[in-house]
């Protein structure tokens, strides 16, 4: 085999850092700490495991949808969360909560299809630190 010798040329090459953009509203930065919560298995979901890990004292952050048809339901969350002083968080429609939470397929197109709502979810663990976890924080002080 013949010996073939690489000219390096020095040349300096800027890598620009990238910056995390942060999500404008509520909702992208809810469904975004959702998403993060999910990967590092500290999402819970449904009434049940929801009450158990708020019973427990392991929730950092509970969202409860406004569409929720039973009135019990909310009363006990709500009571749960307010003995415990864990923030809570109110969504508009049980769907998007769902389709946040992961209850949904995806199709080929990246678009939700087969959505299942979800009443009740609660982060027991954040996963990563984001833009998004910093705003979401800054609206539970704001809003207690």
């Amino acid at each position: 085999m013949a010996d073939v010798e690489v000219g390096s040329d020095d040349m300096e090459v800027s890598v620009a850092p990238i910056i995390e953009e942060a999500p404008k509203t509520l909702e992208e930065c809810l469904r975004e700490v959702l998403k993060k919560s999910l990967v590092h298995d500290g999402l819970v979901r449904g009434l049940k495991e929801s009450v158990k890990a708020l019973d427990r004292r392991e929730a950092h952050l509970c969202l409860l949808a406004s569409t929720c048809d039973e009135a019990a339901y909310k009363k006990l969350v709500k009571a749960m969360c307010e003995q415990r002083k864990i923030p809570l968080i109110m969504v508009d429609d049980s769907k998007d909560l769902g389709e946040w939470a992961g209850l949904c397929k995806i199709d080929a197109d990246g678009k939700p299809v087969k959505v299942v709502g979800c009443s009740c979810v609660v982060i027991k663990s954040w996963g990563e630190q984001s833009q998004a976890r910093i705003k979401v924080m800054e609206h539970v002080k704001a809003q207690a």
